[in-house]
């Protein structure tokens, strides 16, 4: 767990909060969320944290909506459902918002599940989904989200910005170009 007072923390937040509040998601605890989730796969142990029965890391969202399931698939419980589809909800989001052009890649691998999966529906139905287990130590958290599930494309287009800014950061010259126009 990163700490309030990190640099890191600190500049995540100011990124999530500046583009979020642009497009109109004013809402604090969707900033913390996202900025918090940006944070944990700075480290790509955090990416890959679902595993299979054999241990194997998952990176293949087909693969994980498969894990997820406690009825037909091999989830033990209800529990790991949500672990899972909250897990499958913060990657979808990262990828389409953080590196959208690299799901073409996948799109195009024919062994993988992930080719034939949306990457955006597999977000929103899986926030749903998080956002249905409203009870005990889950109740606090759901109307979170069920609003990330409802506005998964707005939180879409943030991260997209956030991503541009980071991108400008790197590439001063084309900042400075970007502010001669404006």
């Amino acid at each position: 767990m990163v700490p309030e007072s990190s640099p890191l923390r600190q500049f995540f937040t100011a990124l999530v909060e500046c583009n979020f509040e642009e497009i109109g998601m004013r809402s604090p605890e969707v900033h913390s969320y996202v900025a918090t989730l940006l944070i944990e796969f700075c480290e790509s142990e955090n990416l890959y944290k679902i595993k299979n029965a054999d241990g194997r890391p998952l990176s293949d969202v087909g693969e994980m909506l498969l894990e997820s399931d406690p009825v037909y698939g091999p989830a033990p419980s209800f529990d790991r459902e949500r672990q899972v589809r909250k897990h499958i909800g913060d990657y979808s989001l990262f990828f389409t918002g953080m590196f959208p052009e690299s799901l073409n890649k996948y799109r195009l691998r024919r062994t993988r599940l992930e080719g034939v999966v949306d990457f955006v529906k597999a977000g929103k139905e899986s926030y749903y989904i998080v956002s249905q287990f409203e009870h005990f130590e889950y109740a606090k958290v759901a109307p979170l989200f069920r609003r990330m599930s409802k506005e998964f494309e707005t939180m879409v287009y943030g991260l997209n910005q956030v991503k541009n800014d980071l991108w400008e950061m790197q590439h001063p010259i084309a900042r400075e170009t970007k502010q001669l126009l404006m």
